[in-house]
């Protein structure tokens, strides 16, 4: 029995069986309490192994170079999180170094770790308090406000120097989309399913 309370009004009720992108609406106050996503851990995992490979490119390729009176200079994330620091802007380096280098990886490696856990069922209890710090850890992932920051500061820069787009910025820019269809993707009621009961009840289905 799927029993589940409503985000909005907390009534209980039992989902059925959904079709595939089905939806189910809470009969109290209408809003959408549980969505079908057919093949979902699959999808997802080929979108986090594509977002651990747009990071990496992200963070090793030249984010973008800038050409001026004859002479070009390039960089990279890490590289303008240290120049940052160097200048004695630390507060600011520290935030970029956090949301945009470190907590992407942290949870690119949270949701690999936890789709990789559940390929098997029951999926190991660990499974079910990496979702919980998962959906802690989630907001810090700041990587569309740094992009935000960076267009912002090309557009400003624009008419001081040639700026040249890097590999590193179309990878950036690559990593926003998919972790937005990460999101899209992911069904963690498919993550609860495969994980079993403390007191050694069976998962409720292996489906994903």
């Amino acid at each position: 029995m799927n029993l589940i309370a409503c985000p909005h009004c907390d009534l209980l009720q039992v989902i059925p069986a959904l079709p595939p992108r089905g939806k189910a609406r809470c009969p109290r106050c209408g809003k959408v309490v549980a969505v079908s996503k057919p093949d979902s851990l699959n999808r997802t995992l080929a979108l986090t192994v594509a977002a651990g490979i747009a990071y990496i490119v992200a963070n090793i390729w030249p984010l973008m170079g800038l050409s001026a009176a004859g002479r070009t200079s390039t960089t990279t994330i890490i590289g303008g999180a240290h120049m940052m620091w160097a200048q004695g802007e630390k507060i600011t380096a520290l935030l970029v170094g956090f949301c945009v280098v470190l907590a992407p990886a942290v949870q690119i490696g949270f949701m690999l770790a936890l789709l990789l856990a559940t390929r098997r069922s029951p999926a190991p209890s660990w499974a079910g308090e990496l979702l919980r710090w998962f959906k802690f850890h989630q907001p810090w992932a700041m990587v569309e406000v740094m992009m935000l920051g960076v267009l912002v500061s090309l557009v400003k820069i624009a008419d001081l120097a040639t700026v040249i787009p890097g590999v590193g910025m179309f990878s950036l820019g690559a990593l926003i989309f998919l972790f937005a269809a990460i999101t899209a993707a992911f069904d963690p009621e498919k993550v609860w399913e495969r994980v079993g009961w403390a007191n050694g009840e069976e998962p409720r289905e292996a489906g994903g």
